[in-house]
């Protein structure tokens, strides 16, 4: 028995079949297939009932997957602690949103790469309710999204705080003065998609205030968003240290909001597997290159 045939177990146990684990280990089905083979072999109990189309997790390897994360977890936290820095392996399957990628995640990226070369990142980046579900299905191991999710095997970090602003072309016919949901709501709003934060938000504010979205755009990023309301299509809610040079040059203007939108909340989220380590230490070279204001984070949580 060893921490490749443990590790594999794992993986197929967690994921659901023995394709997703070779996979996720950069490997083949048939060598994920002869691992756990090897390691029921040494064992003298079967991992899994072949008896089914699919294969299952016996009992006994239900049992076994808590000890097999244990040993994954040991063998990363001795290489985390004795090995070099710029010895330590893995792969992270890490998980983004746009305000990250577009801000400062090539910081994240030019640092791991200069303290941990050998450290591989997966990117994706997707909508936040999408990087949720494939972090709680065992896909990603860490993402840096806005918000706070609870859960079995979660742990969460703040990244800082975004403050958004409601905008909208100049040439577009919105009154000045302070605004509310009750008279934005007579205007084209523009969102991002229902799995996104920015969705939540805009609709919790309207309905808290009893007004309703009668034209709602949605789109995936804020890009789109943005280059809608210039174009006078409509009014959107955008992070305003992002889009201050449209502000400054008159692509944009800031509608006044009453209330204040509350400034939002990034976080890295980790999932607490065999890999912890490993995204453990992303998640604090996250932290610590973050751009967003960190240190509005005790007033803004309270």
């Amino acid at each position: 028995m060893n921490i490749k045939q443990l590790e594999t177990f794992y993986w197929a146990a967690k994921l659901g079949s023995f394709t997703a684990a070779a996979e996720r280990l950069n490997s083949t089905q048939s060598t994920v297939s002869m691992r756990i083979h090897d390691l029921e072999r040494d064992l003298g109990v079967e991992l899994f009932d072949r008896s089914q189309r699919t294969a299952r997790v016996t009992p006994r390897g239900r049992e076994l997957i808590r000890y097999a994360e244990q040993m994954m977890h040991l063998s990363a936290e001795i290489r985390d602690r004795i090995s070099a820095p710029d010895t330590i392996p893995g792969t992270v399957r890490l998980g983004v949103v746009e305000m990250v990628s577009v801000t400062w995640l090539p910081a994240l990226i030019r640092t791991l790469h200069e303290r941990h070369p050998k450290i591989v990142l997966e990117l994706d980046e997707a909508l936040t309710g999408d990087l949720y579900e494939r972090l709680r299905a065992g896909q990603l191991d860490l993402i840096l999204a806005p918000g706070r999710i609870t859960g079995y095997n979660l742990a969460t970090r703040s990244l800082g705080f975004v403050d958004f602003a409601w905008m909208t072309s100049p040439s577009f016919d919105v009154p000045k003065g302070r605004l509310g949901p009750e008279e934005l709501q007579r205007f084209p709003i523009i969102a991002l998609s229902p799995q996104s934060v920015h969705h939540a938000k805009i609709e919790d504010s309207f309905r808290s205030r009893g007004a309703y979205c009668h034209r709602l755009y949605t789109c995936k990023s804020f890009g789109v968003a943005a280059s809608l309301a210039t174009a006078g299509l409509g009014v959107t809610l955008l992070p305003k240290d992002q889009y201050k040079d449209w502000v400054d040059d008159g692509r944009l203007r800031i509608i006044e909001s009453d209330p204040p939108i509350e400034p939002v909340e990034f976080t890295a989220i980790v999932a607490m597997t065999g890999v912890q380590p490993l995204t453990e230490l992303i998640a604090e070279l996250a932290r610590d290159v973050s751009t967003f204001d960190k240190s509005r984070k005790l007033a803004a949580a309270e």
